[in-house]
């Protein structure tokens, strides 16, 4: 996002903590409302138009936002929505992609009250994981073809009971309004939105065998000591690495692994 559409989400960041912060405030409802009206505006292309156009005034914006929204979300979300289209935005659709964010963020802190956000990091990992090793399953839940509502039931038959309800209905948020997005960047996006509740980093850690609490503890200190902040750890085993692990962080790779040590010593002895 460019300058007046950054400044904006900033602004309306610093709105929701303030109301997820609030025990009044019924998150789970707030995420939703925050959802529907992302997928109205989504749709409604000229609608918001109207919402950034910078030759209207913040206060027209808001009341136009006031009596669209008036008596079909709660005033605390009608209230957040007409804050945000006070401000200015670089592009109309930087309105959207931030409405989106603050839903599922909504949803997270939501967890984070309840005290199961690492519950709902590690579910969106694992989900990644069995979406990238089943491409039928992959296929069923892109299918332009197959309705949202279809891939709705297949979600819940799959995580309902087994998974969080915050998880679930990031996922099948997700699923059901990609909004162009991959299923794969979709995923990322918001195990990264996850991470930032608590301004962590997420690291993604490859070994041969399952690690021990002792190691996973001596991981976790040495990555928070190397970049200065909290680590999350995403853990996956993968036998073809043989020992020694790889940490993935962001674009950067620690590969520590016994098959990247031959695959080097290969090259080198065929140089």
């Amino acid at each position: 996002m460019n300058g007046a559409s950054r400044e904006a989400l900033a602004s309306a960041r610093e709105r929701l903590d303030a109301l997820t912060d609030s025990s009044s405030v019924d998150v789970g409802q707030l995420a939703e409302e925050l959802a529907a009206v992302t997928g109205l505006l989504d749709r409604e292309v000229s609608l918001r138009r109207v919402l950034t156009d910078p030759a209207q005034s913040g206060e027209a914006k808001a009341e136009l936002a006031g009596r669209l929204l008036g008596g079909r979300v709660s005033g605390t979300t009608a209230d957040l929505v007409s804050g945000m289209v006070r401000s200015r935005w670089s592009r109309s659709r930087d309105l959207v992609d931030s409405l989106e964010e603050l839903a599922d963020t909504a949803d997270l802190s939501g967890a984070q009250r309840a005290g199961t956000l690492d519950e709902v990091e590690d579910e969106l990992f694992r989900f990644a994981r069995i979406v990238a090793s089943s491409p039928d399953l992959r296929s069923a839940l892109t299918e332009k073809r197959a309705g949202a509502a279809a891939k709705a039931d297949l979600l819940r038959g799959l995580l309902g009971g087994r998974a969080n309800p915050v998880t679930e209905r990031l996922i099948v948020r997700l699923v059901t309004q990609p909004r162009g997005r991959s299923l794969e960047g979709g995923l990322n996006a918001l195990s990264k939105l996850a991470a930032a509740r608590r301004e962590r980093m997420v690291a993604v850690v490859t070994s041969a065998v399952p690690l021990s609490d002792r190691q996973k503890q001596r991981l976790g200190d040495g990555l928070a000591r190397l970049y200065g902040r909290q680590v999350h750890l995403n853990l996956d085993v993968d036998p073809s690495v043989l020992g020694g692990i790889m940490v993935r962080i962001g674009d950067e790779v620690i590969d520590g692994t016994v098959a990247d040590r031959l695959e080097e010593a290969t090259r080198r002895m065929a140089g």
